[in-house]
């Protein structure tokens, strides 16, 4: 006899389940700095920085915040995870401190698209301590940024 319908879907579907998601956003970014990915889902990522010895800002071991805010925006585009998405704004808490040793897990998850807008929702964690929450506002654009012709409109003159 052969094969029930049950058996068939049940050898194709993990195949599309396990399917990842490549990564098409900042792949050049030092991860020592940024965190590392862990998974990465189309809107939603999970991002953790391991902090370390070169982000201590003072001699009680705090990581200063610029190092977290990174991680954090990281994560906000990885979630994007479109080539040409850039950070317009954020609004975001530090909530608790971060020490040097401590591993912070960002969640960002995608929770609206208008057109080249997105806005994310980014928090960190070190264990069950929620350490950080923000608001990423970022823009896809056509072309790389730094190869926009930002003054096309504007009168070149005196």
């Amino acid at each position: 006899m052969g094969k029930s319908k049950p058996d068939e879907l049940e050898e194709v579907l993990p195949i599309a389940v396990n399917q990842q998601v490549m990564l098409n956003t900042h792949e050049k970014i030092n991860t020592v700095y940024s965190g590392d990915i862990e998974k990465l889902e189309k809107g939603f990522s999970r991002v953790v920085l391991e902090t370390t010895e070169a982000m201590r800002a003072d001699e009680v071991g705090l990581v200063h915040g610029g190092f977290i805010f990174s991680s954090a925006d990281y994560a906000a585009m990885v979630a994007v995870n479109e080539p040409n998405v850039v950070l317009a704004s954020c609004n975001c808490l530090f909530l608790a401190p971060v020490r040097v040793g401590d591993f912070v897990t960002f969640e960002a998850t995608e929770h609206q698209k208008e057109g080249r807008k997105r806005n994310v929702t980014v928090r960190g964690y070190v264990h069950e301590i929620k350490v950080f929450e923000g608001e990423f506002k970022t823009v896809v654009t056509e072309r790389h940024v730094l190869r926009l012709d930002l003054m096309k409109n504007v009168e070149r003159g005196a």
